[in-house]
Formats: C-alpha cells, sequence, structure tokens
C-alpha cells in the first residue's frame, strides 16, 4: 500500500514536468513546419544553432534592411502573445547574402542601457539572397507574460554572412507598446476596477449622510421660551410701595 502511494505521489510530482517538456517540444517543432511549407527550401531551425554566439559584428556596405509589423501600424505587442514582423534584406553587392538568424530585444525606453529581456533568436538554414535580390524573412517573437504594460524600446538585428564573412545590421531600433493580452484580465486590472468601485460607494454613502443631517436640522424648529417671571419681578421691585401694588394687594384682599 505504501509503494502504491509513493509512486502516485511520484506521478503527481512529475506530470507539470512531462507537460512542460511536450509544450516546448511541440513550440519547437511547429514554427518549423508552417514555415518551410510556404517559403521553399527555407528552414528555420531551434535557437541552439550555431549563430556566432554573442558576438557583435559590422554592418556590411551594401545591404540595405527594413521592418514592417504587419497588419499592425501601432506596434501593439501583447504581453505573452506573440507578434510577428517580417524583416526585408537587399545587397547591392555581386556575391550572395547567407541570412543566419534574427534576434531582438527590448530596452527601457528613458535607458536603452538597461535590459528587459533578451528574445528569443529566429535561425535560418538554407536563406540565401541572391545579388541584386531583395527577401523577406519572418520572425516571430513573445515577451514575457508578466511585462507591465507600457512603451518600450524594441533592438532588432539580422545576422548574415558574405564571402564567409559574418555579419549584422540593426533593422529595427524604435518603440513599441506592451499592452495587456487579449481576453485577460490583470490583476492590476482588476485592483483598479475595484478600488473605483469603492470610492464610488464611499462618496454614495457620505453624500446620503450630508443629506439625511441636512434633512434632520431643517425639521427641528427653534423652541422659543415666553416667559414672564424675571420681568415681574423687576417690575414689582419698582413698582414696590405705589399706588399700584396697593391696588392689587386689596383686589387680592377682597378675593378671599
Amino acid at each position: 500500500m505504501a509503494i502504491k502511494i509513493f509512486f502516485f505521489a511520484l506521478l503527481l510530482v512529475a506530470s507539470p514536468i512531462l507537460q512542460v517538456a511536450r509544450c516546448q517540444s511541440e513550440s519547437e517543432t511547429e514554427p518549423a513546419d508552417s514555415t518551410t511549407e510556404g517559403s521553399g527550401d527555407l528552414e528555420i531551425v531551434n535557437e541552439d544553432a550555431q549563430i556566432y554566439g554573442d558576438e557583435n559584428f559590422t554592418p556590411a556596405s551594401g545591404v540595405d534592411t527594413v521592418c514592417v509589423f504587419p497588419k499592425n501600424s501601432g506596434k501593439l505587442v501583447p504581453a505573452g502573445e506573440e507578434t510577428e514582423l517580417l524583416v526585408g534584406i537587399k545587397y547591392d553587392g555581386e556575391a550572395s547574402v547567407n541570412v543566419i538568424a534574427i534576434k531582438a530585444s527590448v530596452h527601457l525606453p528613458f535607458d536603452h542601457h538597461l535590459l528587459v529581456q533578451n528574445l528569443t533568436a529566429q535561425v535560418f538554414n538554407n536563406a540565401s539572397v541572391p545579388p541584386s535580390a531583395q527577401a523577406t524573412f519572418p520572425y516571430i517573437f513573445a515577451v514575457s507574460k508578466y511585462l507591465q504594460p507600457g512603451t518600450f524600446d524594441l533592438a532588432g538585428t539580422i545576422v548574415y554572412e558574405i564571402d564567409q564573412q559574418p555579419y549584422q545590421s540593426t533593422f529595427y531600433n524604435g518603440t513599441i507598446e506592451v499592452v495587456e493580452p487579449s481576453g485577460f484580465l490583470s490583476i492590476e486590472t482588476v485592483f483598479l476596477v475595484m478600488l473605483g468601485i469603492a470610492l464610488v460607494v464611499a462618496l454614495a454613502l457620505w453624500i446620503r449622510g450630508q443629506v439625511q443631517n441636512l434633512s434632520k436640522k431643517s425639521k427641528r424648529a427653534p423652541k422659543v421660551e415666553v416667559g414672564t417671571r424675571s420681568t415681574d419681578a423687576s417690575l414689582d421691585e419698582w413698582l414696590q410701595g405705589t399706588a399700584y401694588t396697593q391696588s392689587q394687594s386689596s383686589k387680592l384682599k377682597k378675593k378671599k
């Protein structure tokens, strides 16, 4: 019985690891299939292929690059979701260009030296551009799902070879707008909504209390006491010994 419980617990612990490995293997194989079908001999391989590590190279003269966000003129990048851009390259020289990889990184807009995230590099095989020809390569990337919405800088470079000499050119160095993923409410959004509702309720209760206080004050009529004791006492002191007091005392004696 104890052995069965042990194996059951082991399966529960190992199942998330197996699921993650399955997701990673599917993500590595799916892009290659989808790209190979539409681009003939062009093949996208995984990021472990040789792309000269983290070395930086100078751009080759005569190479022009351009970048386009298809159907995304606002350059909106949903956090945690894939975004596609197209990189065009043209070489006016006499040799062919062998495109090795496309890579990019995200930086803070106010200080480009502060790195936010290194995006996955996309490596190509059989990506040769003939002389005086232009070719377009897709680059699919995804920023972290934990990245807060806002404006960031995206720096993208394309690595290539000409006559077996490595070069690289920057195809994009500008801003992107990271937005919340579609159909998903972040914790920050929920908190702001709940805070707004709480403020509205508190304001409504305060207004109601003020109205009730004003209505109570208006219903209360001021009590005015009209008395003659103090005035009668003062008059008695002034009229004492006069004919008025004598007549009053004689009337009281007759009543008795």
